[in-house]
């Protein structure tokens, strides 16, 4: 929930591209939705890392979905960023989207639109050329079930920015509402202040 209205942000060849975050998913240990369920393996190493590292995967052998290792080193966990709000660079998302709308509604068009693949994986956000930074929190954070699942589904896991158009999925129901950030708690997570 604290990364809704951080800004990521990725420097590339072609330019600049951000994006404000207004939808993510939490993937804790306990889960059986989550990779880490069963433990440490080659695909999901990096989850097990540490606070601050992209963990970037392959789905369904098309898209690359972005997630932030949120958890101390050997625990397994992971947020998936599933949607975000064009700030800079809306050209070259377009260019690289192939369209004019819906940019980034979705977590493998936002990692197209970014031009984030599988070499980022493992990768520091906190600073380099792929990063999140603090940006404004939206003004009612909702909380709900998870979508793009079969287990788990029940799970209120998903965040997101009431009433954002770049929402991937309207919820279907409110679990909780009036969410606020702790921004204090970002300082543990290693993620800065955009400068």
């Amino acid at each position: 929930m604290d990364l809704l209205g951080c800004v990521l942000s990725h420097r590339t060849p072609e330019g600049l591209v951000s994006g404000a975050i207004v939808e993510t998913e939490a993937y804790r240990p306990e889960d059986p939705a989550c990779h880490a369920y069963r433990g440490p393996t080659m695909r999901n190493r990096t989850m097990f890392g540490g606070p601050g590292l992209a963990y970037v995967y392959l789905s369904y052998g098309v898209h690359r979905l972005l997630n932030v290792v949120c958890e101390g080193d050997g625990v397994g966990s992971a947020v998936l960023i599933r949607a975000l709000r064009p700030l800079e660079g809306r050209d070259i998302m377009a260019l690289r989207r192939g369209r004019e709308s819906g940019l980034c509604n979705g977590p493998g068009r936002l990692t197209q639109a970014f031009g984030i693949d599988l070499s980022h994986d493992g990768q520091d956000l906190t600073h380099g050329d792929l990063m999140i930074s603090r940006g404004e929190p939206p003004p009612d954070i909702v909380a709900t079930t998870r979508v793009g699942i079969t287990r788990g589904t029940e799970l209120p896991w998903r965040y997101l920015a009431l009433g954002d158009q770049n929402v991937s999925v309207r919820p279907k129901t409110i679990e909780g509402r009036d969410l606020r950030h702790s921004w204090k708690d970002l300082r543990s997570t290693g993620l800065r202040s955009k400068d």
